[in-house]
């Protein structure tokens, strides 16, 4: 009997197939992942000579400065969160500082205003860099080939240029007259007529001060001739960094923040970045729910997810800055009861309007264009690292001479308590602008065990949807099973409290769900994309599955 229907069950058990996985690259030992084919290529070739995967992040940060000038940097900052293969994980603080002579009201007019574009567009708008310091110190630590060696590639591409995609031609063809009113001098980023696609785009400049990184490290871009073009270009355009700033600048290691969700150990990025405590929060608030069970992107599971990113949010403007110069309640805020008790006001049925969520209170009292880049080598160790000059091009300011641009990091202060920043972030006392503080970041770069082992490495650029684009991707691979290059590709959504509002990515839900969360009380927003997730996946077999987010040019590359 059996034999006579087996033709009709194989038929059956064939349509029942799902579709067909997609996967990014699979590296059988080793895996990088950026935001550009140039510095994927360059941090693998690392890799391929002996380097771990430190050396190669190194070589990388640096390629993506001359590769990727949107947001990749030697005038930005950034984080590090490493994993060795033998379980040792650290973080490396290399954020922007605020120089001496910053102050409070240093964005405001004699009425208390803000000033419209004083923190954002204008010499005043940058920090002190980080980003050559944290090189400098994650190659002591954590380094094994020579630094000037890490450098050279960099040199390289600067010199023979950047052949340009679509988008880079794009972009800078966008903000092109932001070039021409940002600078009193003609930049390399403008020509004449527009940028094509197959443009070489020359950084002679840049390449110069690389050169002087290469052969003298830190010394190289924090004194001498590079140190003396920062503060000339200061004086030029009315900015305060000083060559005192500069030579006192340094970046700091830190205790990563660790928390568990069922069987994984989430390892993240601490104060000043908001993104590891913002993102244990999340996932520890949604783990007594049936996630999977509710389905992607369904209303129940995106109704409950915004639901405590509100809260999140909430705490996050209130509770987080720079644990240098204020006490963070970062045990409070992990805290099992405290997370429980903020998600006690939840309902499944309504939502919760953002005026009736303010920051939790503690029984007792104990901080959106970006880069993030993703590496394993062949021992295991890996690499998360997310670094930025914040908005777009940064202040769209360039250091003549230098041929780089000066981030506009000082926005991430609270200019005025209250008041949104470029992402709509809301800051409160505990981020207000203070000398030689940094400022509070969204910045989640992530590594994730499973059972004790490397399972994930993942971050994203995108500036207040970092954290929740993070947030997003864990939970599409743990709960919803999507491999990595699923996982990063998958449409996401967005809330951090004010506005009160759902933003999605165009086609993210479907007309159904959206009408049941505007039921529940929900406004929704639209836009084009979120984020840029790059991810890399430890598979079953120990091989590497690399995830580039299509959103932009990444690349994932492994052998």
């Amino acid at each position: 009997m059996l034999k006579k229907y087996f033709p009709i069950i194989l038929i059956i058990l064939n349509a029942c197939q799902s579709t067909p996985r997609v996967r990014g690259p699979i590296g059988e030992k080793m895996m990088v992942v950026t935001a550009h084919p140039d510095a994927t290529q360059i941090g693998l070739d690392v890799l391929k000579r002996g380097g771990n995967a430190y050396d190669a992040a190194i070589a990388t940060q640096f390629a993506l400065a001359v590769a990727y000038p949107i947001a990749g940097n030697v005038g930005g900052g950034g984080f590090l969160v490493y994993r060795k293969f033998n379980g040792e994980t650290g973080a490396l603080d290399f954020r922007e500082k605020a120089p001496a002579a910053a102050h409070r009201d240093m964005f405001l007019d004699s009425a208390g205003n803000i000033v419209p574009g004083l923190s954002t567009s204008s010499h005043l708008a940058s920090g002190v860099p980080g980003s050559v310091d944290g090189m400098w110190e994650a190659h002591k630590k954590l380094g094994s080939l020579p630094f000037k060696d890490l450098v050279q590639p960099a040199i390289d591409l600067a010199e023979r240029g950047v052949i340009l995609t679509e988008r880079e031609a794009s972009n800078l063809n966008a903000y092109a007259e932001s070039f021409k009113s940002g600078n009193l001098f003609k930049t390399h980023f403008l020509k004449e007529g527009s940028w094509k696609k197959g443009d070489t785009l020359f950084h002679r400049d840049l390449a110069n001060v690389l050169k002087r990184i290469a052969e003298r490290g830190r010394d190289g871009f924090y004194t001498g001739e590079t140190a003396d073009l920062i503060v000339a270009e200061m004086k030029r355009g009315g900015g305060i960094i000083t060559h005192e700033d500069l030579k006192s600048y340094h970046s700091v290691w830190r205790e990563p923040i660790k928390g568990q969700y069922k069987n994984y150990t989430i390892i993240s990025m601490p104060p000043p970045s908001s993104g590891g405590i913002a993102l244990v929060q999340l996932l520890k608030m949604v783990e007594p729910y049936n996630i999977k069970g509710y389905g992607w992107n369904s209303a129940s599971a995106v109704h409950l997810m915004a639901e405590a990113e509100r809260r999140v949010y909430a705490d996050r403007a209130t509770h987080l800055g720079d644990p240098d110069y204020y006490n963070v309640p970062q045990q409070n805020l992990l805290d099992k009861e405290y997370l429980k008790n903020r998600m006690r006001s939840f309902q499944t049925g309504a939502a919760t309007p953002s005026e009736r969520i303010k920051a939790g209170v503690f029984k007792k009292a104990e901080s959106e264009e970006t880069t993030h880049f993703s590496i394993v080598d062949r021992w295991g160790n890996a690499a998360s690292i997310t670094t930025t000059i914040n908005d777009n091009y940064g202040s769209k300011v360039m250091v003549e001479g230098a041929g780089f641009l000066l981030n506009n990091e000082m926005d991430d202060f609270s200019a005025r308590p209250g008041t949104p920043n470029i992402f709509g972030l809301v800051g409160g006392v505990a981020n207000q602008v203070e000398p030689h503080k940094r400022m509070l970041s969204s910045m989640t770069p992530t590594i994730v065990e499973k059972w004790g082992k490397l399972y994930m490495v993942v971050g994203t650029p995108g500036g207040a949807t970092i954290i929740t684009s993070v947030f997003q991707t864990i939970l599409n691979v743990i709960e919803h099973d999507m491999t990595m290059q699923e996982a990063v590709a998958a449409k996401r959504f967005h809330h951090q409290w004010l506005p009160d509002q759902i933003t999605i990515e165009e086609g993210a839900l479907e007309p159904d769900v959206l009408k049941e969360l505007e039921e529940k009380g929900h406004k929704i927003a639209t836009r084009s994309r979120i984020g840029s997730v790059e991810g890399i996946l430890v598979l079953p077999d120990g091989k590497l599955e690399g995830g580039a987010d299509p959103r932009g040019d990444s690349k994932a590359a492994g052998e």
